[in-house]
């Protein structure tokens, strides 16, 4: 099996897969696409299975890890889809509470590579927990494409009060410290931008992968510093940030943005071609030492 980094994609097919996954075109326009390519002897199988995820390899952590402990834990949202259920995962040694990290998932629900993400925050001695918005549609079904489709018919409003209650629920855990921070991927990265300005006494920090920014409104909110992280060929997320650069100097808000160079969207995300190792390991190790910092 060939992993996602030893296949050369041509440019237009990421942007197209990224038009496909947020909506922009259907998946037989993006596959009628893809049948048009015929580079370096690529077929459109090649590239389309390429591109679509492969969680057999984004496994960084086992669930069987002997440094960890997971379990799904419920809570309360009842200004949101009511009850709410996520992946918690601890260091198996803790003694006491430790800084607690919400993970956030992109646009299809927990799927493994966003729970890889949540052991791999265990292994660097936080608490993590990741919800799924798709609980009160049964769950995670099992693969991207039918996630994304459940996703679209949550009403937009209550999705992100559930991810407020998932926040206030964690921060108040018995395992918590009392400081959280939240990191989020793509719909994700939104979500983090908009916890930083929505619950500016709850969130501590806040790392937005390739996310776009919160409500103008709420950005004078923000208290917790930010670790923005962008994808230099993600021009449609990247379109929106200096408009958010511009609100958060002028309101004072501790940030940095990376940008990482030759990177698309998605690039953490291990599963597909979009992943970019030398960059996602640069913006996983940065994340981890932010939140050393601010979350202590």
């Amino acid at each position: 099996m060939n992993k996602p980094a030893e296949i050369q994609i041509p440019q237009e097919a990421f942007d197209w897969y990224d038009e496909y996954a947020h909506g922009g075109i259907d998946r037989r326009t993006f596959l009628d696409r893809l049948g048009k390519l015929a580079v370096a002897g690529l077929t459109m199988s090649v590239v389309s299975s390429a591109l679509m995820p492969n969680y057999a390899l984004a496994e960084q952590v086992s669930f069987n890890d002997a440094d960890i402990t997971a379990s799904y834990e419920t809570f309360d949202s009842p200004k949101g889809l009511g009850t709410g259920r996520g992946y918690m995962v601890k260091p198996k040694n803790l003694e006491g509470t430790a800084p607690v990290v919400l993970v956030v998932h992109e646009n299809r629900g927990l799927n493994p590579y966003i729970k890889d993400v949540a052991r791999r925050l265990a292994k660097q001695s936080f608490v993590a927990f990741a919800p799924d918005i798709l609980h009160s549609l049964g769950g995670y079904p099992g693969n991207d494409d039918e996630g994304r489709a459940m996703q679209k018919t949550l009403d937009k409003a209550k999705v992100e009060e559930d991810f407020k209650a998932a926040a206030n629920f964690l921060k108040k855990h018995e395992l918590s410290s009392g400081k959280l921070g939240v990191v989020g991927f793509c719909f994700g990265g939104y979500v983090s931008n908009m916890l930083a300005a929505s619950l500016p006494d709850v969130i501590d920090a806040a790392v937005p992968f390739y996310g776009t920014p919160p409500a103008s409104a709420l950005i004078p909110n923000i208290k917790a510093p930010l670790m923005i992280q962008l994808g230099e060929l993600d021009k449609r997320v990247n379109a929106t940030w200096p408009d958010y650069e511009a609100a958060l100097k002028e309101n004072n808000v501790d940030y940095q943005m990376f940008m990482y160079e030759g990177a698309n969207h998605g690039f953490h995300n291990d599963s597909t071609a979009r992943y970019d190792e030398k960059n996602a390991e640069l913006a996983w190790n940065r994340t981890i030492e932010f939140f050393k910092k601010h979350l202590s």
